[in-house]
């Protein structure tokens, strides 16, 4: 099969920790790479962000980058992109005119309109992939959202309009359902994680006697760090280690990590929290590996990859029931989890599990268990397959249909099939 993944700000090329860098840049790149690893061609479509970047990079195998020259040379915020998506459709759609792939699998809002733009004379399907949605986002963010205004708007238009969605929560299928969008239009199918690299064997990071909370992710209010630190204050003796913003040096001109010392301060446990700044993703597991408990406290998060790393290095998690974490983590299975903005219910879980160090083994063998069997990246591409396949066979259907029995074409309602 030829695929064709579109993901205009998410770079799979990308350095993880950028500004608009993360999870998404490394679900593109993790998925193509097993999608080319089962023998299918994937070409990612990104935005070309900088001159010297090449037109093509091969980067293994069947797997290819393209870079698309849109608009100008240089960085631009994702939030600013929504200008160019016309000029990025149009150019798409001269590529997949020289050379049609099968399906288009776009990532995030603005890509799926660049996708449908460039598939609509063509009859190429579309699968989509949200990643967030501005519906979710402003339920938990309010005023603090960024997002262009027609967000959502526009976002309940495409996930009627493409072939299929793909969504990575059970929370965004909901989401889906209440934009109209039928039911069997729709197919969950999660983020994985990589277990090559995460997994309860290998090195573990220094660390003191201390029992050991670790929390990870960007230093953003949304991340709830703040309600970790709080919680810490019941915690007697334990230390937090928060991994994540900028490098380490550049940590003191970060507004995030002043105000994370600041409630650290104010709750007494300064000297029981360290802000490590960027780790290095190859330093990962042996961070996570290092503490008794990890800690997942998001305000809002769409899936939440951090849990599942830490079940993939055997280690037990505690986390907020929010967004995706409530498929991820089996709360009294693979870890706990607590109602959002209660750093009490947070503290009594940590200590839980500090106290019962036979049940903090069980629930980390558990949620190892749970990764290696639901989130790998190979099991997470036959899925995405699974849903390519059935797209793939409607359409074929519907041809077949408008083309009538003997091949010739029929004439067919100005309202589409259903008219």
């Amino acid at each position: 099969m030829k695929i064709a993944m579109v993901s205009e700000h998410a770079n799979p090329l990308g350095a993880i920790g950028g500004v608009d860098a993360g999870g998404q840049d490394a679900h593109v790149e993790a998925l193509s790479r097993a999608l080319a690893r089962a023998g299918h061609w994937v070409s990612v479509y990104t935005w070309r962000d900088a001159c010297l970047l090449p037109d093509r990079v091969p980067v293994a195998g069947r797997l290819t980058v393209e870079h698309v020259p849109v608009g100008p040379t240089g960085p631009v915020g994702k939030d600013d992109l929504l200008p160019y998506m016309g000029e990025l459709g149009t150019r798409l759609g001269r590529r997949f005119a020289a050379s049609p792939p099968d399906v288009v699998h776009s990532h995030f809002w603005m890509s799926g309109l660049a996708a449908l733009l460039a598939t609509r004379d063509s009859g190429i399907p579309v699968v989509q992939t949200f990643h967030s949605l501005g519906v979710t986002k402003r339920r938990f963010r309010d005023r603090r959202d960024t997002s262009p205004g027609a967000r959502i708007r526009l976002e309940r238009a495409l996930a009627r309009d493409v072939a299929h969605v793909i969504a990575t929560s059970n929370e965004e299928a909901g989401d889906l359902a209440r934009f109209g969008v039928p039911r069997d239009a729709v197919s969950i199918v999660p983020r994985g994680v990589d277990l090559d690299v995460f997994q309860p064997e290998g090195p573990t990071a220094d660390r003191t006697q201390r029992p050991r909370i670790v929390a990870v992710g960007r230093l953003a209010p949304r991340r709830g760090f703040d309600l970790v630190i709080r919680a810490l204050a019941a915690v007697p003796a334990a230390e937090l280690v928060i991994a994540g913003g900028p490098p380490a040096a550049e940590l003191a001109g970060e507004p995030e990590a002043r105000r994370l010392r600041q409630v650290a301060g104010r709750a007494g446990v300064a000297d029981r929290v360290t802000l490590l700044g960027a780790v290095p993703g190859a330093d990962m597991p042996a961070l996570l590996r290092s503490a008794d408990v990890v800690v997942c406290a998001p305000r809002y998060e769409p899936f939440g990859i951090v849990p599942l790393e830490a079940m993939a290095c055997g280690v037990p998690v505690v986390a907020t029931a929010v967004g995706g974490i409530v498929d991820t983590v089996v709360d009294g299975s693979t870890g706990i989890l607590v109602p959002p903005e209660r750093p009490d219910l947070l503290a009594a879980a940590v200590r839980r599990l500090l106290a019962e160090p036979f049940w903090a083994e069980a629930y980390g063998t558990a949620g190892a268990d749970r990764a290696r069997s639901r989130y790998s990246w190979d099991r997470v591409a036959a899925d995405t397959l699974a849903v390519y396949d059935r797209v793939l066979a409607g359409a074929a259907a519907r041809d077949a249909v408008v083309r009538g029995p003997a091949g010739e074409p029929e004439l067919v309602p100005a309202g589409g099939l259903a008219g």
